[in-house]
């Protein structure tokens, strides 16, 4: 008999999960507390922007006409318990207010709620990023309160996905780690990735502990590169060098690699800065503290990049007079292009220190700006990238969106009142803007 598949939690990793599980050929209830959010996903619509997902849903979403109908959503625990074989968690696991370990409320809850309805054999599989030791527990509490006890087993199985691509990384992964404790528990999941595995996606079995140090370690990764070039673009700014010739040299050494040697202001969104800050604050806990204090410098670099692109822009709009009087024009408000998340976005960020500095700040986003105004309702919103530029005296490129890169330098020089950029991402084009009359500045670049 073919597997069913129940997904807990509907938010971004949830409700691409679901609809990838249907894609993949299985039966899939997907599971929300939200029953507003339940409704939206069995309209065919997602809370979310993220390229392909909505088309994936509708394509499987029971009730459209051609769906195949394979994916349904519900409120009921119940429900869940009797229908499902393999339950995946994919509950939020944020930052604790005030602290820099991980709440893990949600994932409690989650198993709190869904053990006692497991009434026959089940593999409950976490996909949520948790502090190491996590898994054990929950295990425990898994068998503790499922009537069926130990057949209720537990296996996790860390999510990799990147806003923007998320679809593709979850119907094609470049790789999948399974951390489980029995045979069975691994023959499940490998009957649930058969399609991917077949196509080559490497499958990694572990055991809980190296499953749950997977994402965080990989996260702490990337965040270490990107404030590495960020560390180097404060050197050029002082030594008049050049940060992107610099990481073009150094990315052709395959040990290194050219992917997130950009410099710019930094990351940002709703994984990268609460996991790294998690993965301390659990080392701390473990009484290996000293192992990651690396990660400290790592934030601090990304948070100081945010006040130096406010400086920037203050040296260029007059320096000793600030920012009172003057008009910001800022291109961007989501972390990351293609996404319309702005959690922790260092371009918000940046937009919002100017104006507690008596800035007059009008943004723009291609996708992001329902989800600004409501974190940032007394900067201003501009309809196009022209409206935000109109009158400025100096434009902010933040968020790197390829509309931003297509942009007519010659046209935005006929509204703005200054023709002046600097460019927080360094992925405008110095020569094009220049050669329409702007000043350019980047990040990392002071004489390019």
């Amino acid at each position: 008999m073919a597997l069913k598949i129940t997904v807990i939690g509907t938010g971004y990793l949830g409700a691409t999960h679901a609809a990838a599980m249907a894609e993949l050929g299985f039966e899939v209830l997907g599971l929300d507390v939200v029953p507003e959010k339940i409704e939206m996903l069995a309209a065919g619509r997602v809370p979310m922007y993220e390229p392909g997902l909505e088309e994936l849903l509708r394509k499987h979403v029971a009730g459209f006409e051609g769906s195949s109908g394979r994916l349904r959503f519900t409120t009921s625990w119940e429900e869940v318990g009797a229908f499902g074989d393999v339950h995946f968690v994919c509950v939020n696991t944020p930052q604790k207010h005030g602290e820099y370990a991980c709440d893990m409320s949600y994932v409690e809850s989650a198993f709190a709620s869904l053990a006692p309805h497991l009434a026959r054999p089940a593999l409950v599989v976490g996909k949520s990023t948790v502090p190491v030791g996590s898994a054990a527990r929950l295990a425990a509490k898994l068998a503790e309160l499922a009537p069926v006890g130990p057949d209720a087993e537990l296996a996790w199985n860390p999510e990799f996905l990147r806003e923007g691509f998320a679809v593709q990384d979850t119907l094609h992964p470049d790789r999948i780690v399974a951390g489980v404790a029995s045979e069975g528990a691994e023959k499940l999941l490998r009957e649930v990735y058969a399609g991917p595995i077949g196509e080559g996606s490497p499958f990694v079995v572990t055991d809980f502990p190296t499953a749950e140090l997977v994402k965080t370690s990989a996260n702490s990764f990337l965040a270490t590169k990107i404030s590495f070039i960020n560390a180097m673009a404060e050197v050029c700014e002082a030594a008049d060098g050049d940060v992107v010739k610099l990481a073009e040299a150094i990315g052709y050494d395959e040990r290194i690699g050219k992917k997130f040697l950009r410099a710019g202001i930094g990351f940002g969104g709703g994984c990268l800065p609460k996991d790294i800050r998690a993965f301390m604050a659990r080392a701390g806990e473990l009484g290996a503290d000293q192992a990651l204090t690396f990660l400290r410098e790592v934030d601090s670099i990304n948070m100081r990049r945010r006040g130096h692109m406010v400086e920037l822009a203050r040296e260029a709009v007059g320096g000793t007079g600030g920012f009172l009087g003057k008009r910001v024009a800022v291109l961007g408000a989501t972390f990351k292009p293609d996404s319309d998340d702005v959690r922790d976005s260092p371009a918000l960020n940046v937009a919002g220190q100017i104006h507690l500095q008596g800035g007059q700040v009008t943004v723009y986003d291609p996708k992001g700006m329902e989800n600004a105004q409501r974190l940032f309702p007394t900067l201003g919103y501009a309809p196009t990238a022209v409206d935000a530029v109109r009158g400025a005296d100096v434009v902010l490129h933040l968020t790197e969106w390829r509309e931003f890169r297509e942009l007519d330098p010659a046209v935005l020089g006929e509204v703005a009142s200054e023709r002046l950029i600097l460019d927080g991402r360094n992925a405008l084009d110095p020569e094009l803007w220049r050669g329409a009359g702007w000043t350019y500045r980047a990040m990392g670049r002071p004489k390019a």
